[in-house]
């Protein structure tokens, strides 16, 4: 903090120049506060609503469909409370652009999830109709469908007869009351019988089963048994919480934390590279300063630490603009994604990191530069040598 002014008269000493580094940093840590925020929502896995509820899908893969006979067997395992299946289908409504996720369900599916809040005579209905599909409220507001409304759907992966067209009528709209839940309104539930019955190809399979068991202490050995149901069969399970098939569920698209580690070692790599020659030119410009410096009596230490404190403070500065931007937009973005991507804002582990890299590429890209200060000889240096 002692010489703090010399340091800061050295970043103004060519304004631009600093400027537009620093507007570098700000965009790399903007990226990376951001991208950060969405490898944490990926790697989540859910909500407290969850807890008491676990997902038993194939050992080998969640694409891998089950055998409908399974059903009974799990519901007779000692400890099950309750429990539903639910198979992908993947439909598009009209255009790929509009992708929400839709499953095929048993009709005790959405008794597992308290949750959703859907009326008891639109539960009737849906009930009661082969043909019937219930969405979220959000789901329906971003088209503009009513109760009674037909659904056309086009499938990417089961067809009907020949064709990949369905059709399903609307029966019930359900709302969920939490907003860090509302992404789950984006999504649409029809029966599996119907599904069962009509599609080409897949008969008597399952993509999931939802297994309630009747308390905490009871999960292990309600998973354990519920998986040697199918041991050393075609078939093979695997029982987890809710929250651990939601992050393998969300892996099947991609790999999150992946792509959000090579993005930012680009970034970062490059900002490296910027910073480094922005403080290698800077300091090769002032020789000069510094060996007048070191004549008034700064030693070789005191010269490296001036050079150290300018990279520093240069890649601190315009991280923490950086990242307060991120703090500011990822709340932002989450409201505008309708709840289907529930950004946790830019949590305490995010500002660690971030602060930690700052410190880092500060020192890294100073160090060279300072070294070179610290050992300035003022004869050869005052001559321009």
């Amino acid at each position: 903090m002692k010489y703090l002014h010399l340091v800061w008269a050295a970043l103004s000493r060519s304004k631009t120049r600093t400027l537009l580094t620093l507007l570098s940093v700000v965009a790399a840590f903007l990226l990376f506060g951001m991208l950060d925020s969405v490898r944490v929502a990926f790697n989540s896995g859910g909500s407290v609503a969850g807890a008491n509820r676990m997902v038993t899908m194939s050992r080998l893969s969640i694409t891998q469909m089950l055998p409908y006979s399974l059903d009974a067997q799990i519901r007779a395992v000692p400890g099950v409370k309750g429990a539903a299946f639910a198979a992908w289908f993947g439909g598009i409504y009209r255009d790929p652009k509009n992708f929400f996720a839709n499953f095929s369900v048993s009709p005790e599916y959405l008794d597992l999830y308290p949750e959703f809040k859907l009326s008891p005579a639109q539960k009737r209905a849906w009930l009661a109709d082969r043909r019937g599909a219930v969405v979220g409220k959000a789901l329906a507001d971003r088209f503009g469908w009513k109760v009674g409304d037909t659904i056309p759907l086009q499938a990417t992966i089961f067809p009907t007869k020949g064709s990949n067209d369905w059709s399903f009528t609307l029966r019930g709209i359900y709302r969920i009351d939490d907003p860090k839940l509302k992404g789950q309104e984006q999504a649409m539930f029809f029966h599996w019988k119907y599904f069962d019955e009509a599609n080409d190809y897949v008969k008597g399979r399952v993509g999931w089963w939802i297994v309630e068991p009747a308390g905490a202490d009871a999960a292990d050995r309600v998973a354990k048994a519920v998986d040697r149901l199918s041991e050393n069969s075609d078939h093979e399970t695997k029982t987890q919480s809710e929250a651990a098939f939601n992050q393998s569920f969300a892996k099947q698209f991609a790999d999150i934390g992946l792509i959000v580690t090579a993005i930012m070692g680009a970034v970062f790599f490059t900002l490296l590279l910027l910073t480094g020659n922005t403080m290698a030119q800077a300091v090769r410009e002032r020789i000069p300063e510094l060996a007048v410096l070191k004549t008034i009596g700064f030693s070789n230490r005191s010269v490296l630490w001036l050079v150290l404190g300018e990279s520093v403070l240069l890649v601190v500065l315009g991280g923490l603009l950086g990242m307060g931007l991120a703090a500011a937009i990822v709340p932002a973005v989450g409201a505008a994604s309708g709840g289907m991507v529930q950004l946790p804002g830019l949590l305490a582990q995010t500002w660690g990191t971030g602060l930690a890299l700052m410190l880092g590429i500060g020192l890294l890209v100073g160090l060279l530069p300072a070294l070179r200060g610290m050992r300035l000889n003022i004869v050869d240096a005052l001559a321009g040598r």
